[in-house]
């Protein structure tokens, strides 16, 4: 499988040093070592979802209950859980930390992945949740160390976009 397993496990450490003890998600081809390194890590609770919505409750129950989490879904999953989103991890002030793969953009050759791409970006500016890319290895660690700091620091949405040049072997 073309996807980078060593950055995937750069990813998975990032998350770990930042605490996060539960992660929830759907299968997904660029997650799909995220997913089993976590379901393979004893420490580490993974939830597998039914949709993503499901990911911003189960984020919000772990964060009452003193527990940091992060949510793992494709940019068209971040799209279904939207109304989630705004209803409940911003009205109540969730530290909701969302890894999104960045499907459908340059070098997408799943035409069913296009439309789910070109409105991400724009959707998180208008919801107003700040976002970053993965776009290299050697960013990573700082970068989900910020992100997940900002999201508990300010008690909403941040998200990281998880890039084609980072998620994938050409």
């Amino acid at each position: 499988m073309p996807v980078a397993l060593d950055n995937s496990q750069l990813i998975y450490r990032a998350l770990k040093a930042c605490g996060i003890q539960l992660l929830s998600a759907l299968p997904e081809t660029w997650l799909v070592h995220l997913i089993q390194i976590a379901e393979d890590d004893p420490q580490m609770m993974l939830v597998r979802l039914a949709k993503e919505e499901e990911g911003v409750g189960l984020s919000a129950g772990a964060h009452f209950a003193g527990v940091k989490s992060a949510m793992l879904m494709q940019n068209h999953g971040f799209l279904a859980a939207i109304n989630g989103i705004v209803s409940f991890a911003h009205l109540y002030k969730i530290p909701l930390l969302m890894l999104i793969s960045y499907r459908g953009t340059f070098g997408e050759r799943d035409p069913w992945q296009t439309q789910g791409g070109s409105v991400t970006e724009p959707l998180l500016r208008a919801l107003n949740i700040p976002y970053s890319f993965l776009d290299a290895p050697e960013s990573v660690e700082k970068r989900v160390r910020q992100a997940h700091t900002l999201a508990e620091s300010s008690l909403q949405p941040v998200a990281l976009l998880l890039t084609r040049d980072l998620m994938w072997v050409e």
